[in-house]
């Protein structure tokens, strides 16, 4: 499991943690399709993740 700001920064579409924070809360991150505001959401290996339109499964990412 991993928090969606910390796969942000993982995934280097977030330099820090503060920018992801500004991302999830403007409502640019979906997961599973929904836009998701809470930077603590717990993901799980079959969530997806669309940011910018592009999308990415976290058990592809997260291993």
């Amino acid at each position: 499991m991993i928090k969606l700001d910390q796969f942000l920064k993982f995934l280097g579409i977030a330099a820090t943690g503060g920018q992801a924070k500004l991302m999830i809360i403007n409502g640019d991150v979906k997961v599973n399709g929904t836009v998701e505001t809470r930077r603590g959401r717990k993901l799980v290996s079959s969530d997806q993740v669309t940011v910018a339109g592009q999308t990415f499964k976290v058990e592809d990412v997260i291993e």
